[in-house]
């Protein structure tokens, strides 16, 4: 047993258990519901998008969020070098984004009229229901993945969430792409 900074006892590592099989562990976490995000950068080097199931609010005061990327994505090392990103957080309407997002060896910015430049730099695809420009303020690495923490700079939000224009939103669960809704709503 070790102690933590703030004195926590901890096991070491390699004091811990065996581990779930990365089987297991996808097995497990097939059941989890994620809400579809699409993660946009530009390191210098070109635009990079990617589909994450793993993005979740940190804190509301500072703004802050993470997600992880895994080192298996193509846009993984051009998102992690960057120092900003934009999340794209997704709902029905936007099942388009999250399949080109999630589609390996295509040009996600081949249809130029899909997306744009903000005046900072970053590409956006505008249309989407709400996305968040981020400071990236920490990294860690963690397994075969890195986990970014990014500070909310600026925002756009085109359909609020549950609003008339609005859709259900949009999440991967089970290797498939659901809608919440009304529909799916339990008292």
């Amino acid at each position: 047993m070790t102690r933590n900074p703030r004195g926590d006892l901890v096991r070491a590592p390699h004091q811990l258990a065996a581990s779930l099989s990365a089987d297991e562990f996808t097995s497990v976490f097939r059941g989890h519901p994620g809400g579809v995000a699409v993660i946009t950068a530009d390191p210098g080097t070109g635009p990079v998008a990617l589909t994450a199931t793993s993005v979740t609010s940190v804190s509301a005061e500072p703004p802050l969020l993470v997600f992880s990327l895994s080192s298996r994505s193509s846009a993984a090392a051009a998102i992690s070098a960057s120092d900003s990103v934009v999340v794209h957080l997704l709902d029905e309407h936007d099942i388009d984004l999250a399949r080109l997002g999630a589609t390996s060896g295509v040009d996600r910015f081949a249809d130029t009229t899909a997306w744009a430049r903000l005046a900072t730099g970053e590409p956006v695809f505008p249309g989407v229901r709400a996305w968040v420009r981020c400071a990236i303020v920490n990294r860690m690495e963690a397994g075969g993945s890195t986990v970014i923490m990014a500070l909310a700079l600026q925002h756009h939000l085109t359909r609020e969430a549950g609003s008339a224009d609005g859709g259900g939103a949009l999440v991967y669960h089970n290797r498939t792409w659901h809608r919440l809704g009304e529909h799916s709503t339990l008292s």
